[in-house]
């Protein structure tokens, strides 16, 4: 058994969550400074009177 093949898939793991925590992060951002997406009626400069979708 090869002693880095753990180790190995360890980091590729962890590689792997960091690139789609990333993603994620920059897609959130994106959709945050939309204006085209309306705001949550649980946010502070939301609509409180919206209904959910």
């Amino acid at each position: 058994m090869n002693i880095y093949l753990i180790p190995g898939l360890a980091l590729v793991t962890m590689a792997i969550v960091g690139f789609v925590a990333l993603r994620s992060k920059r897609q959130t951002e994106e959709r945050r400074h939309s204006d085209s997406i309306p705001k949550s009626a649980l946010a502070k400069d939301g609509n409180p009177h919206r209904k959910a979708p």
